[in-house]
């Protein structure tokens, strides 16, 4: 179960390597994508809520790396508006990682303590309305990072071994909650709730550790991000609220292994149709498709995903060696 993401990852990172610096950019994202679905599929996979408000912790692993990586010298004259404890406190790329993490988790606990009571639609819309408020408290409050404005100054540490390592980590804090009793009960109120409650699991509660861990493993991505590419507030709202779900419903949804193919092959056809966009030769030919075209592409295999194969490409089914199997 935990052999075939990891493989997954780690042949990623060796391709990655070896093609030119400007082609490694995508491994390296793809590499970021997979920790940010896997955080999405520790709490939807296991508890079947879907949630519109996880890229919201992404967010908030993003401003914390950012704005603590920042040398110091630099900060005022790039965020004048920062508190003062965060203009003068300056830390390095690993501290600044496990920060995003412990951020991305406290906010989702605090988050989670009022809407791990809701279901369904109602669910839906409050994570959506949690991702709202977080979208803009960071761009119009100055206060805590540089608002409106682009990171810049963050030191670009995310390679292709950080990306990699940082994968496989979540991969495996992803495993471990799956198989401990916590995600065995939380499954259990996801496929018969009255069964659960009447064996005494706490539908709440189980919700609510799922929300928090997967919050924490979001922020952690988010800082791995920050240190990959410059973003702002948009770069880290509805854009990839929508491709990072496309993601999870693509490769399966209730299984490890589906978040992982989901977000490595949506990730290859997506900086496919981002060079399709900007003109590619392909044979002899140049292929030049519209601006957009892989938002409609993805939406499209997304939609014919769900009506033809509900559980993704992977049947929502974990990877198993035939050996094992015998």
């Amino acid at each position: 179960m935990l052999a075939g993401p990891c493989l997954l990852v780690v042949a990623t990172a060796v391709l990655g390597s070896i093609v030119s610096p400007a082609t490694g950019v995508y491994f390296i994202t793809a590499l970021v994508f997979v920790a940010i679905v896997v955080a999405l599929y520790v709490f939807i996979g296991n508890s079947g809520v879907v949630s519109f408000g996880h890229i919201s912790f992404v967010a908030l692993g993003v401003w914390t790396a950012g704005v603590l990586s920042v040398p110091r010298a630099q900060k005022s004259a790039i965020m004048p508006g920062l508190a003062g404890f965060l203009e003068h406190t300056t830390v390095g790329n690993v501290p600044s990682l496990l920060l995003a993490a412990l951020v991305g988790g406290v906010a989702a606990a605090l988050v989670g303590l009022p809407l791990m009571r809701l279901s369904g639609l109602a669910a839906g819309i409050a994570t959506f309305a949690v991702l709202e408020i977080t979208h803009n408290l960071l761009r119009y409050y100055e206060k805590i990072g540089p608002g409106l404005n682009t990171f810049s100054s963050v030191p670009e540490t995310t390679g292709i071994r950080q990306a990699a390592i940082g994968a496989l980590l979540v991969i495996v804090a992803a495993f471990l909650y799956a198989r401990s009793r916590y995600g065995r009960m939380l499954r259990a109120t996801r496929e018969d709730p009255a069964a659960a409650a009447a064996t005494g699991v706490s539908m709440y509660r189980q919700r609510l550790v799922a929300f928090a861990l997967s919050g924490a493993i979001a922020g952690f991505a988010g800082g791995l991000y920050i240190h990959l590419l410059p973003l702002n507030t948009e770069g880290v709202y509805l854009d990839l609220t929508f491709i990072t779900l496309a993601m999870l419903v693509i490769g399966g949804t209730t299984s490890l292994w589906g978040a992982v193919v989901g977000a490595l092959a949506v990730s290859a056809l997506d900086s496919f149709l981002a060079e399709a966009e900007n003109g590619i030769k392909i044979l002899g030919a140049t292929l030049d498709l519209p601006s957009g075209t892989r938002v409609i592409a993805e939406g499209a295999l997304m939609a014919l995903v769900l009506i033809f194969r509900p559980g993704g490409l992977t049947g929502g089914r974990e990877f198993v060696l035939r050996w094992r199997r015998k």
